[in-house]
């Protein structure tokens, strides 16, 4: 249904769970093993590029390259707990967040206007300058830790594109 009003949309599932599916598994510059060529054998390496057909081209330690490696051939050498759920998978289209411009200097307050397939973003500054692949160790949310905390009380406000929602069909159900 189109124009439903937002009191007639609820959030389902929590956004953080994408993260177990396989399309958004990994993302550039995540430290990996994976099976060179789908042998046995695990070699570490990194992810290059994160591509839309859900694979990932990988640089190994040890020089060699591969490109267009499948997700179940791949596991991750970092913690979940720690970088990825909490700094790059949160951020989000809208969210605001301080990001270093052009990648120089110190960090300036702006707002993400768009998540990039290659796991960069692009900022609007609160100063009216914009950024285009903003990388994600040169970006960190603002607000943090306690906005998960009343997540349940403002889902309403902060659905966006791409969010799992249940809606009353014509306002009615």
């Amino acid at each position: 249904d189109k124009a439903v009003e937002p009191e007639n949309i609820e959030a389902i599932g929590g956004g953080d769970d994408s993260e177990t599916d396989a399309g958004n598994k990994f993302e550039k510059g995540d430290k990996v093993e994976a099976r060179y060529r789908g042998k046995s054998r695990y070699y570490p390496g990194e992810i290059s590029r994160v591509r839309s057909n859900g694979t990932y081209d990988i640089n190994y330690d040890d020089g060699e390259k591969e490109l267009g490696v499948k997700a179940d051939l791949i596991k991750s050498l970092e913690k979940k707990s720690s970088k990825s759920p909490s700094k790059r998978a949160k951020i989000r289209e809208g969210d605001k967040v301080k990001a270093k411009f052009k990648g120089k200097g110190k960090m300036y307050p702006g707002e993400v206007y768009s998540v990039n397939r290659d796991g960069t973003y692009d900022v609007k500054f609160d100063d009216g300058d914009r950024d285009k692949a903003v990388e994600p160790e040169n970006i960190k949310a603002v607000g943090g830790d306690d906005s998960d905390s009343d997540a349940p009380k403002t889902k309403k406000s902060k659905i966006r594109k791409g969010d799992k929602v249940e809606a009353k069909f014509k306002g009615k159900g």
